[in-house]
């Protein structure tokens, strides 16, 4: 049995929350699902596509203690479609008694906010995955605003090609107090430093999936609070800890490139330019470039005593201009 009281902006925030570790296509049907279970005093909510699973707590009055798996498409789209009220949820557990007077099936989850009423069929909570647990480990500090923009800066260069799986991931280095994150996909290479809220008594090297970190700086956009990083490499696992949001998951396994010696030591020509300008005329010459094998050209000419250098930048298709 099951039996709460939630307000309908914070369910529909909280599906939103997790809605992206839901399997959209999976063997195991359940992964579609998301799991609700009272938790402490509120409602938890959990999902899992079995790479990586986010976990989030939103307010509620708990009357019974109890859990349950529904769709989660079915359960979100219902409950963004409702008036901003409270929502009753109330679980009924295996035969009981319909107002007809019919037996109906186990694990129905009636839902109820103003006038709208709704009965969900759901599924034994026993069946669902269970959401890893990182315990041992190597655990951290990241400022949320280094976090994102290391993965910003970052995450974008990893390939989504599977052929090479550790390219589709981020490498993440900790060494004392100072974070290195780099990512390649065999044109192009990305590598960011940063600093930790306090130092690592070891020093880690992993690979994080890009798309996990891609969830985790949508996660963070809004947190000022420290975001807490376990790692266990013993596990391949990584959990990141934000407010009232989980998301733990597997790590890649392989070996990443060193880098490092791809990095020139010394070069021959070296131009500064505004960032807008460069911008802008990359992506009117990218108009062009879309159909030219997407390259873009950029031809430096150097300036006299008087008057600095320019930038030529271009883009050409045969069948386009």
């Amino acid at each position: 049995m099951m039996k709460l009281s939630c307000l309908q902006e914070n369910l529909a925030r909280g599906l939103a929350t997790v809605g992206r570790a839901v399997a959209s296509r999976s063997t195991l049907p359940i992964t579609q699902n998301v799991l609700l279970k009272t938790d402490q005093g509120m409602l938890m909510l959990s999902a899992t596509n079995l790479e990586i699973a986010i976990t989030t707590w939103i307010g509620a009055m708990i009357e019974e203690e109890g859990a349950i798996t529904v769709p989660h498409r079915l359960l979100a789209d219902l409950v963004n479609s409702l008036p901003n009220d409270r929502i009753d949820l109330d679980l009924e557990g295996p035969d009981v008694e319909g107002e007809d007077g019919t037996t109906v099936a186990g694990n129905v989850l009636h839902l109820t906010c103003g006038r709208a009423v709704a009965h969900m069929n759901g599924a034994d909570p026993a069946d669902f995955p269970p959401v890893p647990q990182v315990g041992e480990g190597t655990a951290t500090n990241i400022d949320p605003a280094v976090l994102r923009a290391g993965i910003g800066l970052v995450a974008f260069s990893a390939a989504s090609d599977e052929s090479r799986p550790v390219l589709t991931g981020v490498e993440l280095k900790l060494h004392e107090s100072s974070l290195v994150m780099a990512a390649a996909d065999g044109f192009r290479l990305a590598v960011y430093t940063g600093q930790l809220a306090q130092p690592v008594e070891q020093d880690l090297q992993v690979i994080v999936p890009a798309r996990t970190l891609q969830e985790v700086q949508r996660l963070v956009s809004e947190q000022t609070a420290p975001v807490q990083v376990t790692l266990s490499p013993e596990r391949g696992q990584v959990m990141f800890k934000l407010e009232n949001v989980e998301l733990v998951s597997q790590l890649l396994q392989g070996s990443f490139p060193n880098y490092e010696q791809l990095i020139p030591e010394s070069y021959e020509t070296r131009a500064v330019m505004e960032l807008d300008d460069l911008k802008r005329a990359t992506q009117s010459a990218a108009v062009f470039a879309r159909d030219g094998s997407n390259i873009v050209r950029m031809e430096m000419m150097p300036g006299g005593s008087t008057q600095g250098g320019r930038l030529k930048v271009s883009a050409r298709s045969e069948e386009v201009g």
